[in-house]
């Protein structure tokens, strides 16, 4: 199994008078066009077969850019343990439902994110791997995931993905 996990894209600024639902905060208009760019790259360097995502606006709003870059017509899931301050636990119990040959993307926030990494590939919650805004980690599996057995494959900072949006895909 295959798990990228990719940060939202950048924001709105927190404002409690315009969002007083911080998990209502979108994407801002640059969040939305750079967080395309970012998903258009990543398809360009592997298939995504699953899209799970925080219940969070800008979680979904991100998950959604990736979906129509995969050009897919299964819908989006969302866990709400992918919301800021998730059990692990519960995250890496959702990823056995899944198949070993499929490459699941979880859409997230930071800190979070990080240290679901660090646990993925150390087993060592207080570590952490922090992730830019529209940026990815992907940790490989041999089956389903465990703590501590995940083999980390590429960290990939936003600028990356999206300098990719833009290249030829090889034939």
């Amino acid at each position: 199994m295959r798990i990228v996990l990719f940060r939202h894209g950048p924001a709105g600024s927190r404002d409690p008078r315009r969002w007083p639902d911080d998990g209502q905060r979108p994407l801002s208009p640059r969040g939305i066009e750079r967080t395309e760019q970012a998903a258009r790259g990543l398809v360009r360097i592997m298939p995504l077969h699953r899209i799970v995502t925080s219940p969070l606006l800008r979680a979904a709003q991100s998950a959604e850019l990736l979906r129509k870059a995969v050009d897919s017509k299964r819908e989006v899931e969302v866990l709400d343990a992918l919301a800021p301050g998730g059990s692990y636990h519960e995250i890496v119990t959702g990823l056995k439902e899944f198949k070993a040959s499929e490459t699941i993307v979880l859409v997230g926030h930071e800190p979070d994110l990080g240290k679901l990494a660090a646990v993925l590939i150390f087993a060592a919650p207080a570590r952490s791997l922090p992730l830019k805004k529209a940026g990815v980690c992907v940790i490989d599996f041999v089956g389903g995931p465990t703590p501590g057995d995940g083999k980390l494959v590429a960290f990939l900072p936003p600028r990356f993905l999206r300098r990719r949006s833009a290249t030829k895909a090889k034939a």
